[in-house]
Formats: structure tokens, sequence, C-alpha cells
């Protein structure tokens, strides 16, 4: 009887860890717009969408470097593939690279079916260009439907959206791009940036302006995943 008494309470405690697996990866797959933390812990994420592009994402490189800021670009895979230099040195540079899938179509235009083959070739893309398997989604113009959270789910990726829109894909003001984060920025910030805009972006002069602002005022930048605490 005691025996038998061993065997099954081992065998609740095996179904319990099994469990606990299942609910840590159920909480990671969720959709986040920014980190509630120590305001002592000032961390903050820098992220920027529809790139690789050949030469915007290579400036912006360049800058987060001459800072030492390490960032999260959302990756079309389509770009990847047209521009393989620039989504390799994005990873060689030991940033983070996130799944914005392979065409940046209108998400509301997809059925399930449609959305998982773009999620599957952005994925496929990026791991065929940069050698990566990205482990974040980010929808397209932040639509976090309920299709696109069932999607999400199946790859097991956390949707990540953001706290603080720069706007600067159509803002073509330096300062107020600037502005739109030095205003609102708090620790837990996720910020909306992007590396590929149709023309004249004033991204790269405005990350001049606001990185060494906030890197004075004691701000780390850090990875999604870093500031969400995965991985």
């Amino acid at each position: 009887m005691r025996d038998f008494l061993r065997r099954m309470f081992a065998l609740f405690l095996a179904i319990c860890g099994i469990f606990s697996v299942f609910t840590i990866k159920s909480a990671a797959v969720g959709v986040y717009r920014s980190v509630s933390l120590d305001p002592e812990k000032k961390q903050i994420a820098l992220t920027f969408d529809d790139g690789p592009h050949p030469r915007l994402t290579l400036e912006i490189l360049s800058i987060l470097q001459e800072y030492g800021v390490k960032a999260t670009f959302f990756m079309i895979g389509e770009n990847a593939r047209n521009y393989p230099e620039a989504a390799r040195a994005v990873a060689a540079a030991g940033h983070e690279i996130g799944n914005h899938t392979e065409h940046h179509l209108h998400l509301s235009s997809l059925n399930e079916e449609g959305l998982l083959k773009e999620l599957s070739a952005c994925k496929n893309s990026i791991f065929s260009v940069c050698g990566v398997k990205p482990a974040l989604f980010r929808p397209p113009e932040g639509a976090a439907t309920q299709t696109v959270l069932r999607c999400a789910e199946r790859f097991s990726y956390p949707v990540i959206l953001w706290s603080i829109d720069t706007k600067d894909w159509e803002v073509k003001n330096a300062g107020k791009i600037a502005d739109s984060v030095l205003s609102g920025i708090k620790p837990g910030a996720i910020i909306l940036m992007h590396d590929y805009v149709g023309k004249n972006s004033k991204t790269p002069e405005a990350l001049r302006r606001i990185l060494p602002k906030l890197i004075e005022e004691g701000y780390e930048f850090v990875t999604v995943s870093e500031l969400l605490g995965f991985g």
C-alpha cells in the first residue's frame, strides 16, 4: 500500500510538472505593449519594423553601434531575401530579429491558412538568410486579432506591439520624432521605429537625438526578449 501511494504521489508530481511547462509556455504567448518595471530599473526596448533596407538599415546599425545600443528588428521576409547583406549585418551585430510576415499584407484580408503561410515563409526566409529563427512576432499595423493570436500561438510567438509610436514612417521632422519618444518614455517602454521608409527618412537623425539623451538619463536599451524576460 505504501509503495502504491508513493507511485501515485510521483505520478501527481509529474503531472504537475507537465502542467507547469504548458502554463509557462501559454503565458509567454500573449500580446505585449510594454512591461511594468521598478522605476529604478530603467530598461527600454528599441524596435524597428519593415526592413531590412539596403542603405537605411546599415545607417541605423552604425548609429546603434556608436552608442552601444542593442535593438530588435522585425523583418519582412521578402526584404530579408532581397537585401541579404543588410539582413545578415543585423544578425552579425547581435541584434534580435523578429517575424513581421513575408509580404506585410493587410492581415484582415487573410484567412488562418493564409496567415500561417505568411508566418512560416517569413520564418524560413530569415533563417535561410541570417541563420537565426525568430522567436517573436509583430503583426503589420499592430493587427492583433483573434485569428492572428491563434496563428502566433501555433508558432509559440509572443505578439509584440508597442507603447510609443514615433510615426517615423510618415513624420518628416526629426525633432518631432525624437520628442514623441523623449516626452513619453518610462521604464519598460517598447519604442516603434522603422528601418524601411519610402524616402526621406528622418529616423537616423532622430536616433542621434534620442540615444544620447536617454543614455544620459540612465536608460538601458535591451532587446524585447531581454525586457520581457524571455529566453
